[in-house]
């Protein structure tokens, strides 16, 4: 949390702040954002990731950034050598505080913090043990579980991205984290772009990771009754190959785009371009049951409308602010039919223009950091 504003640097020398994140950087926009607050406040900032997947040599923004190159690129053996480098990084760096984002950071930033006796804060993007991919591991789950335990107890100053979360941590921990919801920075619609003009019929459109328990499938397989339209996938993840597999195995390779990762920095030009966009996700875990994606508010700014699960936080804004519709069962004619309806539809502008008034970066700095 910022304390006070900076004097400037000519006065005084500008306090640093280091935020650590597991990701190779260029596809977090949440970091990003977080990141570039500071630094334009007057911050000597610095964002530590990681190597663990392909990175973009070109990569580079207006604060410092520094990827920790590590011999294992996933699961317990890449957790436990990023946080033992980094760890030992943060011990021998300048900083006046540090931010960790997500639990899987959380461990060596503390002791660091601890022993440098600087500040720390928490940033939780989701409920890093209920998540699918580890709330079904039993020994995976206790680890992480346990971190939280001697990690969290202790925090004083901490960030979540919603209400249901907050709550979450404020009855087990008995900690106080303020919600920062993981919104764009406000863009005026000028109109709808036209990125896919090669593809056939409207376009739905899913963004995100193309992980588990992130209803691509229930798409897929409803394509075959969805009437002159493309489904397009941008991102990547862990069940990628599946995901192909599934695409050729239904026969609808002339219906469904994989497009692979995008830098969130060339993703908007694409969401512009849709006229339907999905976030239907699957009750694998109170991480998702809780989750209020970021693909709410990019569809929400772009003015495409928004078929969406009905968990507690996403029906709060698609409902409320008359952004979409929520559905709970997703049977392929069924979910075919609610596509096609939507993409029938009408889009009142003026209902997007005024959510996206209202849940915009610049707002949500102002009334939670502030």
């Amino acid at each position: 949390m910022i304390k006070e504003k900076m004097i400037p640097s000519q006065i005084m020398e500008k306090k640093r702040i280091i935020f650590t994140v597991t990701s190779n950087l260029e596809n977090d926009q949440r970091v990003h954002k977080t990141a570039l607050y500071f630094h334009n406040n007057g911050w000597n900032v610095k964002v530590i990731g990681s190597q663990n997947v392909r990175c973009n040599p070109n990569y580079a923004q207006p604060y410092q950034t520094h990827r920790i190159n590590v011999l294992f690129k996933k699961g317990f053996l890449f957790y436990a050598e990023f946080n033992i480098r980094l760890f030992f990084l943060l011990l021998f760096s300048r900083t006046d505080q540090i931010w960790a984002n997500d639990t899987d950071t959380a461990l060596a930033g503390f002791i660091a913090s601890k022993i440098k006796r600087t500040e720390y804060t928490q940033d939780l993007h989701e409920l890093f043990p209920e998540v699918p991919e580890v709330t079904h591991r039993k020994n995976v789950k206790a680890v992480w579980t346990k971190i939280e335990d001697l990690v969290f107890p202790h925090i004083k100053d901490g960030y979540t991205v919603c209400q249901s979360i907050a709550d979450y941590y404020k009855n087990k921990y008995k900690i106080d984290l303020k919600v920062l919801r993981n919104v764009p920075y406000y863009k005026p619609y000028t109109g709808k772009r036209n990125e896919f003009a090669n593809l056939k019929g409207k376009i739905i459109l899913y963004q995100g990771a193309v992980n588990e328990g992130r209803g691509i499938e229930w798409i897929i397989d409803a394509m075959e009754y969805v009437e002159n339209a493309t489904f397009v996938i941008i991102g990547g993840g862990d069940i990628v190959d599946e995901i192909r597999e599934r695409i050729s195995k239904k026969g609808v390779s002339d219906k469904v785009i994989m497009m692979g990762r995008l830098p969130f920095s060339e993703l908007e030009k694409y969401t512009l371009s849709a006229d339907l966009g999905v976030c239907l996700l699957k009750e694998k875990g109170l991480s998702y049951y809780f989750s209020l994606p970021n693909r709410i508010f990019d569809f929400m700014q772009a003015h495409v409308p928004i078929l969406a699960t009905q968990f507690p936080e996403i029906e709060k804004i698609v409902v409320n602010y008359h952004t979409g519709r929520v559905i709970n069962h997703y049977e392929p004619q069924y979910l075919a039919q609610q596509i096609n309806e939507m993409l029938a539809m009408e889009i009142n502008h003026e209902d997007y223009e005024k959510a996206s008034q209202l849940f915009n970066w610049e707002r949500e700095c102002r009334n939670n950091l502030y």
